[in-house]
């Protein structure tokens, strides 16, 4: 349905929905693993790299870049064969220092487990809770091989089932010193666009298991420390399946009113601050725009942002919220956005 939806609209909103799914991706993956990115940048990184006018780019730093490619490769990258090469070169992407944090960790190369077993822990020092622990550095050689013979052959399993299975086996291998998490979800995109058999993404599994975190951390833990009947897992992971697919009705929802926003006014002379608030409005803007609201989005005074909120209400494109209270409010015209 949601392919459907898409083949009905222009390139130009299939990529800025494709745009905002592999944002989501970006974005959500790193927070599962507690690690916070600049929305703009992670924006600004994907849009560049797709060719997508998004207006003015916000500056992009190399940690973000890594992940960015990590992801796009995965994706738009997913006919090609999954190699030891370019699973190391994901790993380099995403520690591009050499260091996770303060430690310096071992980059595009297998662990070894020199201090001590791969164990996934938490809680305070000396009350340490072990979630899992991984098999040993000696056995990632042939269990990686083994791995990426399965990935990379035609195995018999329904596409989806493979792409489950293929994120839960990498991440049980945890052939890393750190970055696990996000290259086992990479390798799940991977297999997630061979099914789909498109280079573009339009829905954003990582957002899905970012809002249901807990229960994903709980079900690999029950999977790996049971007897690896994967049963529940591949329920759980399809049910967050279509849920992301939901989810991603809703946002195209979203990208198809600003189109047809824009086509609707696409012969009406606007300047760039007006451009630039009535974007942030369509994105999704919280509370109430006021006039002085309008002024420190778009670095204006109060006199011209009230001339710019004038202009649109005299052409229709805004109109006064209803209410009234201390200072008025303003929105867009709903007959406008609507469809």
């Amino acid at each position: 349905m949601l392919l459907g939806r898409l083949a009905d609209v222009g390139a130009a909103t299939r990529d800025q929905a494709s745009l905002l799914a592999l944002t989501d991706d970006v974005v959500k993956t790193s927070e599962i693993e507690g690690e916070h990115l600049n929305v703009a940048s992670v924006r600004s990184s994907i849009a560049r790299r797709l060719g997508v006018d998004v207006g003015a780019l916000a500056p992009v730093d190399r940690h973000v870049e890594g992940v960015v490619e990590m992801v796009l490769d995965a994706t738009a990258n997913s006919v090609l064969p999954m190699t030891e090469e370019r699973l190391f070169g994901w790993h380099a992407a995403l520690f591009p220092t050499g260091y996770s944090g303060m430690t310096r960790i071992k980059v595009a190369g297998w662990r070894d487990d020199a201090n001590g077993p791969m164990q996934v822990i938490s809680g305070p020092m000396g009350r340490q809770k072990v979630h899992f622990e991984a098999p040993s550095a000696e056995q990632l050689p042939s269990e990686t091989a083994r791995f990426l013979n399965w990935l990379n052959a035609d195995s018999g399993e329904p596409p989806l089932i493979k792409a489950g299975l293929g994120h839960l086996w990498f991440v049980t291998l945890h052939p890393f010193d750190d970055g696990n998490g996000r290259i086992a979800r990479a390798v799940g995109d991977l297999l997630l666009a061979r099914a789909d058999g498109s280079p573009q993404r339009f829905y954003s599994l990582s957002a899905q298991i970012q809002r249901d975190r807990k229960a994903y951390y709980e079900i690999l833990e029950r999977t790996q420390k049971g007897s690896m009947d994967v049963t529940a897992w591949l329920v759980w992971f399809l049910e967050s399946l279509h849920r992301a697919v939901d989810q991603a009705q809703h946002t195209l929802d979203a990208v198809l009113i600003k189109a047809r926003f824009w086509q609707r006014w696409a012969a009406t002379p606007l300047n760039e601050r007006q451009v630039k608030v009535l974007n942030r409005l369509l994105d999704g803007f919280e509370g109430k725009l006021t006039s002085s609201k309008w002024a420190a989005i778009a670095k204006c005074s109060a006199d011209t942002a009230l001339r710019d909120i004038n202009d649109l209400l005299a052409r229709g494109v805004l109109r006064k919220m209803a209410g009234g209270g201390r200072s008025t409010g303003y929105e867009l015209n709903e007959r406008d956005v609507s469809f």
